[in-house]
């Protein structure tokens, strides 16, 4: 009898315990029966013409899109070893769209979405506030005088084997040298390829449109040359290692850089947080503020002040716990959806298609590869892990903000973010600069 009246409740949380062990089952960020209502909801309102580019909505097509990329890569044996995640988030949706695969009406509204909210930069800040504020002091320091080393080096040995494999395959070395090479490690687009080209144009005195074409066409090739040397780089990482910090850039005693016995200490709750990403806007404003006024680049303003705010102790440890906290949230659940808004509204497949000529691949390869190995090998001489070294170095030939995250995400190194703005955004500016300036000389 006392087992016939327990037996209905009995079922009853045997089927709840089972409907919850369905609904911890994740498509990236998302559980299960949440991403398959969302895409139902989606396709639903796609069908009838409702789809906005609203903030809920868009946070629901970015989510739903760049998860499934990332989830799609990772059950790829192989290439998943390679940056496949982050390939797949960055470049298959605007696939997608050049062959006319993706639905206008969700092109459309998350291309509004992005453009409008610029939730890129708000991921920058949080991810670079969130980052520093984690570090030991001494090890931040220690890390920003010692990583111009690698990324000098490795600028000036990618530059002469780019170069020479360019010229040996039948380029111009001329081509070769500032149509190839230099565009890699340039810093992107808005900071690198567009002045760059603006300056070669004003040189020749020709038209800016056809020489931004191919120098567009070779940082797309080098930013994917460099998500997969990443990729490879994190696979290094789990088969040695001796040769990883897991994230920390120098090789020290005691204190870590993103983890660690100061962690322990931190205590934190939702105001705190609240607190770490009001101080990110603040500092992201600051630095927009800067780029209004006297032309300097927004992201290494923000970047200056944070690591003189974590030098000089002024933010508490609380806001500090809090600004740990974003950073763990945005490089958990931000990044890939993140990669898929800026796939659909900025990447310009017809540019990466164009480019895919095999001397211009071996070209751009032989770049990263060189820039990369050299922070590898140059990293035990001033106390870095190769890794993470040569991960940085990687950064310096990708496509600006957007690359860095791609390529950090493929690197399982999000906490190398500060690094990466150092070697893309000034390593970048001094690449453009001498660059112009030997070019004009030669010319």
């Amino acid at each position: 009898m006392k087992a016939t009246v327990h037996e209905p409740q009995g079922n009853i949380e045997g089927l709840k315990e089972r409907w919850w062990r369905v609904f911890d089952v994740r498509i990236g960020a998302l559980p299960l029966p949440v991403y398959l209502l969302l895409i139902v909801v989606l396709a639903l309102m796609s069908a009838h013409g409702k789809l906005s580019a609203d903030l809920p909505t868009g946070i629901a097509l970015v989510a739903v899109g760049g998860f499934t990329c990332a989830e799609l890569a990772k059950r790829i044996p192989w290439i998943r070893h390679v940056g496949a995640t982050s390939i797949f988030a960055a470049f298959i949706p605007s696939m997608l769209i050049y062959y006319k695969l993706m639905p206008e009406p969700v092109t459309k509204a998350v291309t509004t979405f992005t453009k409008q909210s610029n939730f890129l930069y708000l991921f920058i800040a949080a991810i670079i506030v969130g980052s520093v504020l984690s570090m030991d002091r001494q090890t931040l320091v220690k890390g920003f005088v010692r990583i111009f080393i690698p990324v000098a080096s490795g600028s000036i040995a990618a530059a002469v084997v780019g170069t020479a494999v360019g010229t040996l395959l039948g380029l111009d070395l001329k081509h070769a040298l500032f149509m190839v090479v230099v565009p890699i490690m340039a810093g992107g687009v808005g900071e690198g390829a567009l002045p760059l080209s603006a300056g070669y144009a004003q040189i020749l005195g020709v038209e800016q449109g056809p020489i931004f074409a191919q120098v567009l066409s070779a940082v797309m090739l080098g930013n994917i040359a460099a998500i997969c040397c990443a990729g490879l780089l994190s696979y290094l990482g789990t088969r040695r290692p001796r040769l990883t910090g897991n994230g920390r850039l120098t090789i020290a005693e005691g204190g870590d850089e993103v983890t660690g016995s100061e962690h322990a200490s931190f205590e934190f709750d939702v105001n705190s947080v609240a607190a770490a990403g009001a101080t990110a806007i603040a500092l992201y404003l600051v630095g927009m503020l800067s780029h209004q006024y006297f032309d300097w680049p927004a992201p290494v303003v923000m970047l200056v002040l944070v690591v003189a705010a974590q030098f000089f102790q002024i933010v508490s440890p609380r806001v500090r716990g809090g600004a740990r906290f974003m950073y763990g949230f945005f490089s958990t659940a931000v990044t890939y959806p993140l990669m898929f808004a800026i796939s659909v509204a900025m990447t310009p497949w017809g540019e990466i298609v164009a480019s895919f000529h095999w001397v211009n691949i071996v070209t751009a390869v032989s770049t990263v590869l060189t820039l990369v190995g050299t922070g590898f090998v140059v990293a035990r001489w001033t106390g870095m892990y190769p890794v993470e070294a040569a991960i940085v170095n990687a950064t310096h030939s990708g496509l600006g903000g957007t690359g860095d995250v791609a390529i950090l995400t493929a690197a399982n190194r999000m906490e190398l973010m500060p690094f990466a703005q150092i070697a893309t955004r000034i390593g970048g500016a001094i690449t453009v600069m001498a660059a112009l300036a030997v070019f004009a000389w030669l010319r």
